[in-house]
């Protein structure tokens, strides 16, 4: 695209040709006293916190280490760092920077680039609200877990208890001498049995959803009140909670570390995880798992980034900052893989088995293999403590942020109503109350199942390809890659490298609808454990929490369109007679059917623009070629 003179739309600069109405803006009216000015991070180091909780999660810990194993050890670094050039870090910078350019949350930022993909922002913030009900469950089960670390011995460390049955066998070093008397075929190990018996009380499938365990309710509780009180200041108390949240998972994680490769068999254990198989690299799955989990541990496409983004100073370096936590994010979870699989070396060493026998993934790591790990090592509730607090601010500070992030979309849709007084407040706390209560059905003794169903189609991969699709073909070719990189340029002084404007056209699109395309391939219906097979009304639901957000997008278009007064053909037609105007370089022939003043005609085509609400425009971004339209016209878009 030809590049063009930059129209500041908020941020400090003039915005003349914004319609009031259109979107929020970060000014206090001068008659209305009572409405907040938008609020700003106080230092960048806030900034970067935040970020940082976000994107370093659960998925570092349980996720990426698994996946690495799994595909070829160290040669899956191949493709990784691959998805990591050409999707994480140009999708990443894109939603940053949009915030920080626009002030806007997740839904306004998109309505100001072009309208007719609002629904970008609507998808996003469908995506999130799912986030929100299920991923503090996480954070319930890990407080119950914390819970119970404070007593002499763990209760997952042995047999004996009221939830145990005849087929628990405490598997310390096993051996025939303590399980003579149960079959190894029907045995299961205290850990395992702590997990569904005490913890999930779990059922024998979703139809039977069962009894509120209400235990898990009230720490569900505990979970959502410390969440509230952590924004419900905006920047000014979650700048502030940051400074721990973020940071003290990483004490944490560096003396799990030391403490793990100190254990015996802790060689064996990372030598199994970096161990390349460069065969595995022919399996297109491990480039499809490489690309999701970039997708997973990023937090793109989920609206965060551009809220977190829009409480920046306009002239804060975000391109800086965006390269260096993507390589803190990637570091982290690289480091993490060594403080895992020292343990489940060390575990696999103590039981005589192979590695792969104890390596789990998810949930089944954070409270199966790491737990049932710690209680062969001395001192086992203070690591089991430990390693559970790690994990608690590990996912509150990403719950935390996706709160935040939907709030602060809705406050900007209508400022004038939640900038009021304690508005604010009551809408986190409204919203924390209905998610609470939402949450409640995975805390039944069928809720795993419905957990599953969430983790699996709500926030799947495939949900957050395809938002990524549309958002890098609105920025790349409907707004235009050098226009956002002028903006960028105007905000940090100088433009990026040309690699991340040929990622939106071209490389990040492309490869995330490949992956798109192969998800629907190559689907496999849920199953939990492998074993239990969901009703086909389970699936259903399934599908529908995925196309929830999916069809926001096209949707949007779809209405907008029907809204918009007159018909694409008269505009099509004028475009045309610019176009071939442009292509001779000349006034046409009195014999040709253009053959009208050629000023007219572009005025003509400026006024169809305006008229249309500029919607239009954006169709015809997709369907001619961009250079045909010059500066007066393209800017009508943004008027």
């Amino acid at each position: 695209m030809t590049a063009e003179k930059t129209i500041p739309i908020i941020n400090g600069k003039p915005e003349d040709a914004l319609d009031p109405e259109a979107s929020s803006t970060n000014l206090v009216h001068s008659n209305d006293k009572k409405v907040h000015e938008r609020g700003h991070w106080n230092n960048k180091v806030e900034f970067v916190l935040s970020v940082a909780g976000e994107i370093i999660g659960l998925g570092n810990v349980w996720r990426f280490p698994y996946l690495c194993y799994k595909n070829g050890g160290g040669a899956f670094l191949i493709p990784y760092v691959v998805f990591f050039i050409c999707c994480g870090i140009p999708v990443f910078f894109l939603e940053t920077a949009l915030g920080q350019f626009t002030s806007e949350g997740g839904i306004t930022c998109w309505r100001k680039v072009c309208p007719l993909f609002e629904g970008i922002g609507y998808a996003t913030q469908v995506i999130e609200a799912h986030l929100n009900v299920y991923y503090i469950i996480i954070l319930a089960w890990a407080i119950f877990y914390l819970f119970n670390c404070f007593t002499t011995e763990l209760p997952w460390a042995s047999c004996g208890h009221e939830w145990n049955t005849e087929n628990c066998v405490e598997f310390q070093k096993l051996n025939m001498s303590n399980c003579s008397q149960v079959s190894l075929q029907n045995a299961t190990s205290p850990v395992m049995e702590f997990w569904e018996r005490r913890v999930l009380a779990i059922s024998d499938g979703i139809e039977h959803i069962g009894n509120l365990r209400w235990e898990l309710a009230l720490c569900l509780l505990a979970a959502w009140t410390i969440c509230y009180f952590c924004i419900w200041k905006g920047t000014k108390s979650t700048g502030k909670v940051v400074y721990v949240t973020a940071t003290f998972p990483y004490i944490m994680l560096m003396i799990l570390l030391i403490r793990g490769v100190t254990l015996p068999g802790a060689s064996e254990g990372i030598k199994f995880y970096l161990y390349p198989d460069i065969s595995r690299l022919s399996d297109p799955q491990v480039w499809v798992d490489a690309g999701t989990q970039i997708f997973f541990s990023y937090a793109i496409c989920l609206g965060c980034l551009t809220a977190l983004g829009s409480y920046n100073n306009y002239n804060n370096n975000c391109y800086r900052d965006c390269i260096m936590l993507c390589c803190l994010n990637s570091g982290t979870s690289f480091v993490a893989g060594f403080a895992i699989f020292s343990v489940l070396g060390f575990m696999a060493y103590e039981q005589g088995v192979p590695i792969a026998e104890v390596a789990e993934s998810g949930p089944g790591l954070a409270f199966i293999a790491y737990p049932k790990a710690v209680t062969m090592m001395p001192l086992s509730p203070l690591w089991a403590a430990l390693f559970f607090m790690m994990l608690i601010f590990l996912g509150l500070d990403s719950q935390f942020v996706c709160v935040e992030s939907i709030v602060t979309a809705v406050v900007d849709m209508y400022p004038k109503v939640f900038r009021r007084g304690y508005r604010r407040e009551l809408l986190i706390l409204g919203l924390s109350i209905v998610s609470y209560f939402l949450g409640l059905i995975m805390l039944t003794e069928g809720g795993m199942y419905v957990f599953q169903l969430f983790d699996s189609y709500a926030a799947s991969g495939m949900c957050l390809l395809f938002v990524a699709i549309f958002e890098c073909v609105c920025i790349g070719w409907v707004y235009g890659d050098n226009r956002f990189y002028e903006n960028i340029e105007d905000m940090i002084g100088y433009k990026p490298v040309s690699l991340i404007k040929w990622c939106w056209m071209v490389l990040t699109p492309g490869i995330c609808a490949g992956i798109f395309i192969f998800f629907l391939v190559k689907y496999k219906p849920l199953k939990y454990n492998n074993v239990y097979i969901y009703p086909d009304w389970g699936y259903g639901i399934g599908w529908m929490m995925a196309l929830s957000s999916m069809v926001c997008i096209p949707l949007w278009i779809c209405i907008k369109l029907w809204k918009t007064e007159g018909t694409f053909m008269e505009v099509r037609d004028t475009c045309r007679s610019v176009m071939l105007e442009k292509e001779l370089g000349r006034e046409p022939s009195p014999s040709s059917n253009l053959a009208v003043d050629v000023s007219a005609r572009k005025e003509k085509v400026y006024l169809c623009f305006s008229q249309f609400n500029t919607l239009w425009l954006s169709l015809v971004y997709l369907l001619f070629p961009v250079d045909i339209i010059d500066d007066k016209m393209r800017n009508k878009m943004y008027l």
